[in-house]
């Protein structure tokens, strides 16, 4: 097993180095922890998404879990996996209403992305008769919210539904910290991915795993700052901590590739 002094965070000066697109397999292979890139868009490129997404905040709609609640403005298709055409509807209400405000910020890190890495494309991800997946979700964490241990694979998790990110061959996150919180909010991610014996820690009618599934498990721990973009291989465990304070607001999307030259991407929220 790796050691938890090489399963750490590599952090990029986007503005002044051009970040290597080995850090993509590396995060794919889980070798990396995170990848933080710094300065990847203008500070007012933040500063005036975070203005407008406060005008949509009063929107944000909260599912309720037994261990924990999570809100967001926009939906995220994990909860949807049963009922994927009210996801697609709801995904087109929520760029409407983004519309409303000129809300573009996961338009431009998608561009950053590319050209920073060298990508081919980097799009919103589509079914074949067109439908859109929403391209980003913005999750609010209110003071004394923690995000319990969990993975997200979308390969499993959509396996049997028809939807064409099911036959994807790997899946990153991307996730722009908006506004920090006061105190707590790091992201703690584990060097585990999933593996169905692990099913036994699933908490009931809950969000996520008991801890005890990653014990012994080596760990990286990173607070973001607020115009941080930073990337992480989601199918391994990981946590939010509980908040303090201010809330921790951020931006996200998974990004997936369809073959293993990671080379075009598609992204959904």
């Amino acid at each position: 097993m790796t050691s938890s002094t090489t399963w750490t965070r590599v952090v990029v000066d986007a503005a002044a180095t051009r970040p290597d697109p080995a850090l993509l397999r590396q995060l794919v292979a889980g070798e990396t922890a995170v990848v933080v890139l710094r300065d990847l868009l203008p500070a007012d490129a933040f500063a005036v998404n975070r203005e407008r997404i406060g005008k949509l905040l009063a929107n944000a709609s909260t599912t309720e879990y037994v261990n924990g609640a999570l809100t967001t403005v926009g939906p995220y298709l994990a909860k949807y996996l049963d009922r994927t055409d009210d996801y697609f509807a709801d995904a087109d209400a929520a760029k409407s209403m983004l519309d409303t405000v000129e809300f573009d910020l996961d338009g431009q890190v998608r561009t950053a992305l590319r050209d920073a890495f060298g990508l081919g494309s980097v799009e919103p991800a589509s079914e074949p008769d067109g439908r859109l997946y929403s391209p980003s979700v913005v999750r609010i964490h209110a003071d004394g919210v923690r995000n319990p241990l969990h993975n997200d694979n979308i390969m499993r998790d959509a396996k049997g539904t028809g939807i064409a990110l099911a036959d994807l061959a790997c899946q990153l996150s991307c996730v722009v910290c908006l506004q920090e919180c006061d105190e707590g909010g790091e992201l703690r991610i584990y060097q585990k991915e999933w593996q169905p014996a692990d099913e036994a820690h699933k908490i009931p009618g809950g969000l996520g795993y008991d801890e005890a599934v990653v014990g012994g498990v080596p760990c990286h721990e990173f607070k973001p700052s607020a115009g941080d973009v930073y990337l992480i291989n989601p199918t391994r465990y990981h946590s939010i901590e509980r908040v303090h304070g201010s809330d921790r607001l951020t931006m996200g999307f998974f990004i997936g590739f369809g073959d293993d030259r990671l080379q075009d991407a598609v992204v959904w929220g």
